[in-house]
């Protein structure tokens, strides 16, 4: 029986000394296999089912909040007085984006068209499509500032086609038309007679040319060869820069499409992106840590040398001619029509923006956009890109639709774009990049503590085991035969002594 406990002790010893050796193994190995997983299911495959569905579908509902500055004094701006706008909305759309022509190239490299639609959402909005806004009129005041250096004789005929065609300097329309298009007899003038001036062939709106629309052609790395480069743009439409600005910096087609970002980010990391709409790269940068239902994420934000000008931020000297920090001016990409980019609300913006126009009021939490990024992956968790469309206004002599019209950069709309994954998905997210790596760092450290503490069990239970040893003694007896063996169990306890000591029998 005693000996019995030496060889349990003994099984505690190697059991718990191999449960610490597998323990330590899994805190190296553990991460590694994760990361492997990660990798696996982050490049872009048609083998890797649910990502790929995920990328190709991007199965996460987005919806598109428009926000328009209902114009209260059309007549006093004609007279030189200060805009004062109300802003009306939201007036949401639900977003269905699906890619197309998908072709993987041996490059390790994917091209795709992606495809949107919109679809009005009267619950989650303020009001109707049938509401009436009053804004500037594009065709008139933008035309007006594009025209303003061409002979006087040239802006009189100008102002007489407006005229004839019953054009004038501020819209009064439905949410609808202003979004999607209305009939226009100058419009269709223009078509017939100078294809190609306007952006759209057919009914002229803010967002006519968006519906029913691509992106162009997108060709990005699959991240194959390396993960690295995943998502990474190689070109789009047959292009690797741009052609729309001054300078090869700001022509550079930078980062990744905009949906999804290479694994394993840090603080250090940033956002680049390419976007069509705003006509070129942009860069987002760490703000700070969160998490949306458990799930860890990195916040990504707008720095404020994004629509800096040129005198305030010497890089963006290449989208010049600039105006106030805090404006992109767009025309070299939209017809030359004097259009301008900036964050709602002339948010994080030259202050001076706000003196000109009333009814402003720039916070960070509803106009400032963001980025929420699980850094192991590089999927975004919740997406709010806010951006507002202005309109560059003044008095041009010989077009009488300006009247006196004070020089102003005039807001007219602005538009989040947002989304955020939730429901079955999420509860994957949360399944794999939670529970999971909870579990096996559990694991971890449960099998040190078993480990650490079946030697410590081993250790306490010493001084309670016992060894015997049977010893043969010489006697003076003629009949050594007779004599039984000496018997000496020895244990130690808090003083070392021999016991059960089996004297030898009398001669």
């Amino acid at each position: 029986m005693a000996v019995n406990k030496a060889k349990v002790a003994i099984g505690f010893i190697v059991a718990g000394v191999l449960t610490v050796f597998f323990g330590t193994a899994l805190t190296f190995v553990g991460p590694i296999i994760i990361d492997d997983q990660i990798v696996k299911n982050t490049v872009i495959d048609p083998k890797n089912e649910m990502s790929y569905t995920m990328w190709k579908d991007v199965p996460v509902p987005f919806y598109m909040s428009v926000y328009f500055f209902h114009v209260l004094n059309p007549k006093e701006i004609l007279n030189g007085e200060k805009p004062m706008v109300e802003q009306k909305g939201p007036y949401v759309y639900r977003k269905r984006i699906q890619k197309d022509n998908i072709t993987f190239h041996p490059n390790n490299t994917v091209s795709y068209r992606e495809y949107r639609r919109y679809y009005f959402e009267p619950s989650m909005s303020a009001g109707n499509e049938s509401d009436v806004v009053t804004i500037p009129n594009m065709l008139v005041l933008g035309a007006a500032v594009m025209m303003e250096n061409l002979p006087f004789a040239v802006r009189l005929m100008i102002s007489a086609t407006f005229k004839t065609f019953k054009e004038g300097p501020f819209l009064t329309k439905t949410v609808g038309e202003l979004m999607w298009g209305y009939d226009s007899g100058l419009v269709d003038f223009l078509n017939k007679y100078l294809p190609g001036m306007l952006p759209s062939s057919g009914k002229f709106g803010l967002f006519a040319e968006f519906n029913n629309s691509n992106t162009g052609l997108f060709t990005i790395f699959t991240g194959q060869d390396d993960i690295r480069n995943v998502h990474k743009v190689d070109s789009w439409n047959g292009l690797t820069q741009l052609n729309y600005w001054r300078t090869p910096q700001c022509n550079m087609i930078n980062g990744t499409a905009g949906q999804m970002w290479p694994p394993f980010m840090t603080k250090e990391s940033t956002l680049p992106f390419y976007s069509p709409d705003a006509c070129r790269s942009m860069e987002l940068v760490y703000q700070r840590p969160g998490k949306l239902k458990g799930i860890p994420l990195y916040r990504f934000v707008a720095p404020k040398t994004l629509f800096a000008n040129g005198t305030d931020y010497a890089p963006n000297e290449g989208f010049c001619p600039c105006r106030q920090s805090g404006l992109l001016n767009v025309s070299s990409c939209r017809h030359n029509s004097p259009v301008f980019i900036s964050h709602p609300h002339f948010f994080n913006a030259d202050p001076v923006l706000l003196d000109y126009v009333q009814g402003l009021n720039p916070t960070e939490d509803e106009h400032g956009l963001f980025i929420d990024i699980h850094p192991q992956t590089g999927v975004p968790l919740n997406v709010s890109i806010r951006l507002q469309l202005n309109l560059y206004m003044k008095r041009v002599s010989g077009i009488t639709e300006t009247g006196k019209i004070s020089e102003v950069v005039m807001p007219m709309i602005w538009f989040e774009e947002s989304g955020y994954i939730d429901g079955p998905i999420l509860n994957t997210f949360h399944t794999n990049l939670v529970i999971l790596p909870a579990v096996m760092e559990f694991m971890q450290y449960g099998f040190i503590t078993l480990g650490l503490c079946f030697n410590f069990h081993t250790v306490t239970l010493a001084p309670l085991l016992t060894s015997c040893i049977h010893v043969t003694l010489p006697t003076l007896s003629s009949n050594v035969n007779s004599q039984p063996p000496l018997t000496v169990c020895m244990h130690e306890s808090k003083s070392s002594h021999l016991s059960g000591v089996t004297p030898p029998a009398a001669p």
